[in-house]
This record gives structure tokens, C-alpha cells and sequence, in this order.
């Protein structure tokens, strides 16, 4: 049986006392949900949906870094916006961000509210790098 392993990157944001950025368990990572935040800063990123949704972006390439995994490994996604109109920039970001080759399986869904406001929050699960 394989052993959980928790991720904590100071190139992403710190994560709440109550989870992890990510586990990593079974030859995958495990990646928490992610808000624009800027690492260095704590706060959100201004601007739009997109704006935000490139830094989640970043926050995930680092997490998935330090598990020892990548954006081209990634499986699922899952995106909660809490507005649907916001879905088509998202959207665009998303593309902008994700590389190229098989894409990830995706849910996006509206929700009434986000954790500290956010209009946008993103989680991923990815298989590890092969060695």
C-alpha cells in the first residue's frame, strides 16, 4: 500500500491549516482548489476572470512541480466559477495555459460563493512524471 504524501511549495499559496496544497498518492497528485492569489503578496490577483485564472494557473504549475509532476499531466479538472457569464474568459485562459496534446477531462460549474470572494477556483488531479 502506498503512503500519502503532503506538497508544500512556497512558490504557490500557502495553503489553510485544515489541508494540503496537494497529496500525492498512488502515482498521482492530488491538487487542492486554487484561487489567484499571488504567492508573494497574499492577495488576489486584480483585474479580470482571466487575470486570475492565469495565476491559479502558475499556483498549480508549482504545486505540480513540487509534487514532481507537470501541467501535461494533468487528468481532471475541476472549475467553479460564480458566474456563469465569466465562463468564456475562463475559458480562453484555461486554453492559454493548458499545452497541447490530450486534454484533461473537465467539469466547470457555477457555484453561489467562492472561498474569500473569489470568482474563480480551480482543482486538478495529474499522474506523477514517469521515471
Amino acid at each position: 500500500m502506498s503512503e500519502k504524501v503532503s506538497i508544500l511549495t512556497h512558490d504557490a499559496p500557502a495553503p489553510m491549516p485544515v489541508l494540503s496544497q496537494a497529496v500525492v498518492y498512488n502515482g498521482m497528485v492530488y491538487v487542492s482548489g486554487s484561487l489567484g492569489i499571488i504567492p508573494s503578496t497574499g492577495k488576489f490577483v486584480e483585474g479580470t476572470v482571466a487575470d486570475r485564472t492565469d495565476q491559479i494557473f502558475r499556483n498549480i504549475s508549482a504545486i505540480l512541480k513540487g509534487a514532481g509532476s507537470d501541467l501535461a499531466n494533468i487528468v481532471k479538472v475541476n472549475i467553479f466559477l460564480t458566474d456563469m457569464s465569466n465562463f468564456q474568459i475562463m475559458n480562453e485562459a484555461y486554453a492559454r495555459n493548458m499545452p497541447s496534446g490530450v486534454m484533461p477531462a473537465r467539469t466547470c460549474v457555477a457555484v453561489k460563493e467562492l472561498p474569500f470572494g473569489s470568482d474563480v477556483e480551480i482543482e486538478c488531479m495529474a499522474a506523477l512524471k514517469s521515471v
